[in-house]
């Protein structure tokens, strides 16, 4: 155990200035230099000071948006079949309906169990067995009334579905807005924490993640008739007022590949220029090929931004929004757009601004604390140990040094946990040097020779030192997996402390030991 060879000392003393090179990136004066890695540490909120915002998901409209996707279906359905319904309606995540002739009631389950069969939409199932069976769809019916519903597990999966989606994409439009380091994680079933350090004013921010940012183009209503079957009303943003726009979507934003914000050159105004992946543009080239003098509503979470009239087909696939934006409304839209809409709307329930000052003062009695427990440790393992101790500290001291370096490596952001975690490192890091040097005591009332003593005292104590940092590591890992936030950057701090410790003591403290123990192998040695 104490024999090292120089490609070992080599490796060692190399890994060693390694990770020092990188610890040295967090301090202002190796920045300037340009010589030193760009790696550092990132400060946490309670740290650096920052913005706390709390989101909640609202999956009804999006359970309300897949039933009518059915209800369209099953019009057609029956429609195709020249079976006339009546009083369809959506309401309370159900679909209900009648036929004009009662007696084709086991024509209209044979329609819906073909719609199944085909379109793998709805499911029959007695209601006595919904519980027991996972399908999307049940139905029933009730005094000649069909109701159609979705299954609570089918329900699950899309509200499950809906906030892995939205935190990817609440992910997009914070990291296209240049925010560093912005904490975003699921909070329950329905709630994302989005964490973004060093900013102080959220407006901008608050902006970008409350839009749904879902894009549709429509075509308007061309004539004043009474008729209003297959249109609805949607309100223009330039004006306030209500027009009447084909429910028929012809493209969505789901099409697109790039959003950039402009000026239009002839009028000067800002603008965004979209453009279309192939399907996309294939389905726009078809649509305005064909309605070619039609106003296209371009139409934004439920409202008409513009409504420009088709001149000539547009076979490209790209085209601008126009609607009296300004400059900053521009760039917000554009990246919404490149973000992607988010499947269900989105609030903000809670926001706080943390103060940098607040986190300067944990900085401040972090470090203050780390000091006080460095030094206590510093002076006790010296005093015990006599020069083995002095070893210790060193190896100590490149402990909290790696440890600091691996961390800035990986740009994990530091928390007031993650300090109280390098803490705790301190005190447990010596540990490892206690067992053995306690050991080598024992070992020399036995052992005449030094070098065998020290040698059999750091066999003999490996496994003890294995089996207390590994279920130390495995509490730590738990605590990741299991634990959020907070926790997670204890346990981080913790789990890689452990392993540091484990890699100075055996290297670093060891080479010490052993270059000090072949030089004085005559001499008696007091520990």
């Amino acid at each position: 155990m104490l024999n090292f060879s120089r490609i070992k000392i080599g490796l060692i003393l190399s890994s060693i200035i390694i990770f020092f090179y990188i610890f040295l990136g967090n301090f202002n004066f190796a920045k300037k230099t340009n010589l030193f890695l760009d790696k550092k540490i990132n400060l946490g909120l309670d740290l650096q000071g920052g913005s706390y915002l709390l989101l909640e998901i609202d999956i009804n409209p999006l359970v309300n948006k897949k039933l009518e996707e059915k209800a369209s279906i099953l019009k057609k359905a029956f429609y195709e079949k020249k079976i006339n319904i009546k009083n369809l309606t959506i309401q309370n995540n159900k679909i209900t309906f009648e036929l004009n002739n009662s007696s084709q009631k086991d024509i209209g389950i044979n329609i819906i169990n073909e719609a199944d069969d085909k379109e793998s939409l709805f499911s029959k199932i007695e209601k006595k067995n919904v519980e027991n069976n996972y399908k999307e769809f049940f139905y029933r019916i009730e005094k000649n009334v069909f109701i159609i519903q979705f299954t609570e597990e089918y329900i699950k999966r899309l509200k499950k579905d809906a906030i892995n989606q939205s935190v990817e994409i609440v992910r997009k439009r914070v990291d296209q807005l240049g925010n560093k380091e912005p904490s975003i994680q699921q909070k329950g079933d329905n709630r994302i924490l989005v964490e973004l350090p060093g900013l102080s004013d959220p407006s901008n921010f608050k902006n970008i993640l409350g839009k749904t940012a879902q894009l549709n183009f429509k075509f308007l209503k061309i004539n004043n008739n009474s008729e209003n079957f297959g249109f609805e009303k949607i309100k223009n943003k330039s004006d306030g007022l209500f027009l009447d726009v084909e429910k028929k979507l012809i493209v969505s934003g789901e099409n697109l590949i790039d959003a950039q914000p402009g000026f239009d050159r002839q009028t000067n105004q800002s603008i965004v220029s979209f453009k279309f992946d192939n399907i996309g543009a294939k389905k726009f080239a078809n649509a305005t090929k064909e309605n070619v003098g039609r106003p296209l509503a371009i139409i934004l979470d439920n409202e008409i931004l513009s409504s420009p009239v088709i001149r000539e087909p547009i076979l490209t696939g790209s085209g601008q929004i126009s609607g009296g934006f300004t400059v900053e409304e521009a760039n917000q839209l554009a990246v919404l757009l490149r973000a992607g809409a988010l499947p269900a709307p989105m609030k903000i329930i809670e926001e706080r601004t943390v103060g940098a000052d607040l986190g300067e003062d944990s900085i401040r009695y972090g470090i203050i604390s780390f000091i006080v427990g460095f030094l206590l440790v510093f002076i006790y393992i010296f005093y015990a140990y006599k020069l083995f101790g002095l070893f210790a500290n060193i190896s100590l001291l490149l402990n909290v040094i790696i440890l600091i370096a691996i961390l800035s490596l990986f740009g994990a952001t530091l928390t007031l946990p993650g300090i109280a975690g390098i803490v705790l490192t301190v005190g447990m890091a010596i540990d490892t040097n206690v067992i053995i040097y306690e050991r080598v005591r024992e070992e020399l009332k036995i052992e005449k020779s030094n070098i065998i003593a020290f040698d059999l005292a750091y066999k003999r104590s490996l496994l003890t030192i294995i089996d207390s940092n590994l279920t130390t590591l495995i509490a730590g890992i738990i605590l990741f997996y299991l634990g959020s936030g907070p926790v997670k950057g204890f346990a981080i701090t913790l789990c890689i402390g452990l392993i540091t410790s484990f890699f100075t003591a055996f290297t670093v403290s060891r080479l010490m030991v052993s270059k000090y123990i072949k030089s004085n192998k005559n001499k008696i040695i007091n520990i």
